[in-house]
């Protein structure tokens, strides 16, 4: 999965390439197995196939080898044009899985090309160039503990689609849990300005937040010792809670931030709130302590 790239590149030969009569069952029929391959059928004589043929490549390019191409002559190679019924020039095929899916005929503007590539890609034997397959697997090794694998999975991943915002917030986790929260952060300030408050951006943003407060919250026996000697002291009932979370008892945090809420919900700009909120926010929206917690605070807040 790491190398989408080179797959398709071991499939499909050269990214575009001149075919014939006797690479076509290669160039295109075997190849379109493991990619999509567009076959531009063309004639030097043909005025509308000097403009289509570069705007076809240069959109071929730009899709990162996710599709390839192949340009034949059809002067030159008759016998394929006329099984393929190829009555004027400029004629375009897609095919996938060794069949045609997909055509057109004539000119066509940049954006009709970008919006066939795109129909042609979507139908493509590995979906999407294989970047689910490769993020499903990202995933599963980092839950299995192997942080530095998917770090380099997701990375290599954004080398394939640079804005994957699925990739990106993985490689910010696989950061988290490699301990380097600095470049964590770094990853998830790429994330695009209408993407930061996406609940995969919020949600480890608000983790690492977490974590810079917790690690410095003291030890929560001394902490708890504190609170019953002076159950009204507010900072350290909050520091009880930064030091649970720390330690993964996100249920005690949240039982602790609410008494604070409850205790003076205007304390310090509203820190038992902020914090519940951010805590949330890391647990994701499934994850049933958020779910209660959200339904406890909504409850003294409108009570």
């Amino acid at each position: 999965m790491l190398e989408l790239g080179q797959d398709a590149a071991a499939a499909g030969g050269d990214l575009i390439k001149d075919g014939s009569e006797m690479t076509f069952m290669e160039d295109v029929i075997e190849a379109s197995k493991s990619v999509p391959v567009i076959v531009d059928f063309w004639a030097p004589w043909c005025g509308p196939c000097k403009t289509l043929g570069p705007a076809l490549e240069a959109a071929v390019t730009a899709a990162g080898g996710k599709v390839r191409m192949v340009k034949l002559d059809v002067d030159q190679n008759q016998s394929i044009a006329a099984q393929l019924r190829i009555q004027s020039i400029p004629t375009v095929y897609a095919f996938v899985n060794g069949q045609p899916i997909d055509g057109f005929q004539g000119a066509q503007t940049p954006a009709q090309i970008k919006e066939f590539i795109d129909r042609v890609v979507a139908q493509s034997p590995a979906g999407d160039g294989g970047l689910a397959e490769a993020l499903d697997m990202a995933d599963q090794m980092l839950d299995e503990g192997a942080a530095a694998d998917a770090a380099q999975t997701y990375a290599a991943i954004l080398g394939e689609e640079e804005g994957n915002l699925r990739a990106l917030t993985g490689l910010a986790r696989a950061h988290i849990a490699l301990g380097d929260t600095e470049k964590a952060r770094a990853m998830l300030n790429m994330a695009p300005d209408d993407k930061q408050d996406d609940p995969l951006v919020a949600g480890l943003r608000a983790q690492l937040d977490l974590a810079d407060a917790s690690a410095d919250a003291g030890e929560s026996g001394e902490l708890r010792a504190r609170l019953e000697a002076n159950p009204d002291d507010h900072q350290t009932r909050l520091d009880l809670a930064m030091s649970l979370i720390g330690a993964g008892d996100h249920e005690g945090a949240v039982d602790e931030l609410l008494d604070l809420f409850r205790r003076d919900r205007e304390w310090n700009d509203g820190a038992a709130k902020e914090q519940l909120f951010k805590l949330f926010d890391s647990l994701g929206a499934k994850d049933p302590v958020a779910q209660r917690g959200r339904r406890r605070l909504s409850s003294m807040i409108f009570a």
